[in-house]
């Protein structure tokens, strides 16, 4: 729409307060593109006694084999400390390390720098979390580790309950569109729509809105690939040609035949937009590439991985090139009609959200055991 301008676009910070700042592990070797690898590593820490185990654990500030820790929400982990701990590996769980990097985390407090207790507490399969990126945001069902900016999740509380939006902001939808929104309506709105600067252009027009949804909603669903998995149609769809060799290390694109080369194995077709794909910068395929044939420091606890590339990551590999294909292909929203302006919200007391939405929502409906088997005062 000719002289239209976004410049008083509300801010995600206010249209979804509560956030919590990113995870901080402190060591790398308990996170890993594979689960198997983070039980033998698991194993080779415990198999060690005093100094070694200290060296190999990799002791911060924060973390030390003798932290006295509490254990994670929703997590049966131990709790004495790791220096005399223990038994089996707990078992790994899926996270998003990267963006679109899933890998494996060892989910024990005690490995853990800064944990951030209050997004497990939250963390379910209804759960939606939003993560800061360099130009945007990332959406994912997992609990990100990613060292980005700040974390929004979509519910204050498990089970779906309680959206993170700011008071009022549905109400004030539903008036000017006509019919009352959810918040995962909201959501895939700002998906779809918002800016590098984090800001989110918000519309009263019933059609602009369904179409911002409905692209909002196949972003979120690529991204989260929750159920059914994403496929191209016939002769897009990415295989691989020739076969991967056991150790690739060299990634290369070539433009003219839409082929993406591990050293002599090749995989195609790769459209260039997958393949040019980034955030932040940095080529998605590239960093994913990158994390899985970087070897760990000799001596260190990353250095133990497989021997070989695992077919699951070919697998994974064809999947990720599916879903950049499929994302770049989104329409996008063009001019947005009848603007929500934040000066419009703050007139209708929707902003500035109330300082205790900032803060998260007491959750807990069970203790939580503390060091060494205590349960924790809360």
């Amino acid at each position: 729409m000719p002289g239209v301008t976004y410049e008083d676009a509300p801010p995600l910070a206010d249209l979804m307060p509560w956030s919590v700042a990113p995870l901080r592990l402190g060591r790398a070797w308990p996170t890993a593109p594979d689960p198997a690898s983070l039980k033998a590593r698991w194993a080779a820490l415990l198999a060690a006694e005093g100094a070694e185990r200290e060296a190999l654990f990799e002791p911060t500030r924060s973390r030390t084999p003798r932290s006295a820790v509490a254990q994670l929400p929703g997590r049966r982990t131990g709790t004495e400390r790791l220096a005399r701990a223990s038994g089996p590996c707990p078992e790994p769980v899926r996270v998003l390390a990267a963006p679109f990097d899933e890998r494996w985390l060892i989910p024990d407090h005690r490995l853990i720098d800064t944990a951030r207790p209050e997004l497990w507490r939250v963390a379910d399969e209804r759960q939606v979390f939003v993560v800061e990126s360099g130009t945007g945001v990332l959406t994912t069902s997992l609990l990100p580790t990613l060292a980005a900016g700040r974390v929004r999740p979509l519910y204050r509380r498990p089970g779906g309950a309680e959206p993170n939006l700011a008071p009022g902001l549905l109400d004030e939808l539903a008036m000017r569109l006509g019919s009352r929104p959810t918040a995962a309506d909201v959501l895939a709105w700002m998906v779809a729509a918002v800016r590098e600067d984090l800001t989110v252009p918000l519309t009263g027009d019933p059609e602009a809105w369904a179409r911002g949804v409905k692209s909002g909603r196949r972003a979120l669903w690529l991204t989260r690939r929750d159920g059914e998995r994403p496929k191209l149609p016939g002769g897009r769809r990415p295989y691989v040609r020739a076969p991967l060799p056991p150790n690739p290390r060299v990634l290369r694109y070539d433009a003219d035949d839409e082929s993406l080369y591990l050293d002599e194995g090749r995989v195609s077709p790769v459209p260039r937009a997958a393949w040019e794909h980034e955030v932040a910068g940095v080529r998605t395929l590239e960093a994913w590439f990158t994390a899985r044939t970087t070897p760990g420091a000799p001596g260190t606890l990353a250095a133990i991985g497989p021997r070989t590339w695992p077919q699951s990551w070919t697998s994974e590999l064809l999947e990720l090139i599916t879903v950049l294909t499929l994302l770049t292909e989104l329409p996008g929203l063009g001019p947005i009609p009848e603007p929500v302006t934040a000066t419009a919200l703050r007139t209708a007391g929707v902003l500035p959200p109330a300082p205790p939405t900032r803060r998260p929502a007491s959750v807990l409906d069970h203790q939580e055991e503390g060091p060494e088997g205590q349960f924790a005062l809360l």
